[in-house]
């Protein structure tokens, strides 16, 4: 498009042009093919966006479409360990090559590249942003019909590298009921807004607990604010995720595949209803 033509709409632009308010965004490999890209983020650790990133794939995957997780969180990665995933990603000439889950997930994570998995990643920002750049433009992860993208907490400068460089179809949000994370949550709103990223809705974590006699729903933390945060912001909330010990305990021995439940259905028809 010439800057005679130019419709001030950076982000859907591929022209480099005195005018671009936006960066362009990084091409993936070329023989990937990847068609919606979502990120799942917060903006304070602990609320669960890996098991919220997890349980989003395996959903996808379970209505028959070919999903992909990036872990773009490199200083505590934590997806090959819930997927159970032990060997290591390999290389070839032209580009890296992702492990795969027991249903057929790919995955891409630094842990897959270290040989001792407990080593701290010790880098600053700059090359732990570059890294995450690499997950997007040197591994083939080839067709992909949803890529959900593990995103570290907060604002900084990952979060920053994937709004800019990935084409971000949308984000969710992930939050837990304590009245502090409205504030938190408020600076993941505005940061999308920033950078024009489309936010698909929010996911409360840590929700309730239910009674394993009576069944009732006890709020462990507090009564949830999230439907006043998701009305003030004029966002759905997609859903609410119990605490349940099976689950941690699927996670912790790495079989996040196994775990059954219709929480992320509408979370899920949000995406299939992207455009």
């Amino acid at each position: 498009m010439s800057e005679q033509n130019c419709t001030h709409d950076c982000g859907s632009c591929g022209v480099e042009c005195s005018s671009r308010t936006a960066p362009m965004k990084e091409p993936a490999h070329e023989l990937s093919n990847i068609k919606k890209v979502i990120a799942v983020v917060s903006g304070k650790g602990g609320v669960g966006k890996s098991l919220v990133t997890s349980l989003m794939a395996v959903t996808m995957n379970r209505r028959g479409y070919k999903t992909a997780v990036l872990d773009a969180d490199v200083t505590g990665p934590s997806i090959p360990k819930v997927f159970g995933i032990q060997e290591r990603a390999s290389g070839i000439e032209g580009g890296i090559i992702p492990c795969k889950s027991k249903t057929g997930i790919e995955v891409m994570s630094v842990n897959l590249l270290l040989e001792d998995v407990t080593a701290p990643v010790v880098w600053r920002g700059p090359i732990i942003a570059g890294t995450v750049k690499q997950f997007w433009t040197e591994v083939i992860w080839g067709d992909v019909d949803y890529m959900f993208v593990d995103m570290p907490p907060g604002t900084g400068d990952v979060p920053l590298t994937v709004f800019q460089s990935l084409p971000l179809d949308g984000i969710i949000i992930v939050t837990s009921p304590q009245e502090l994370v409205s504030m938190i949550v408020e600076k993941a709103v505005n940061m999308a807004g920033m950078m024009h990223i489309p936010i698909l809705g929010l996911v409360e974590n840590m929700s309730y607990l239910s009674c394993p006699d009576c069944g009732k729903e006890i709020k462990v933390f507090g009564e949830s604010h999230v439907e006043e945060i998701a009305q003030k912001h004029g966002l759905r909330v997609l859903a609410k995720l119990p605490i349940d010990p099976s689950i941690a305990k699927s996670c912790d021995s790495g079989q996040v595949e196994s775990i059954q439940g219709h929480w992320l259905d509408e979370a899920a028809k949000a995406i299939e209803n992207l455009s």
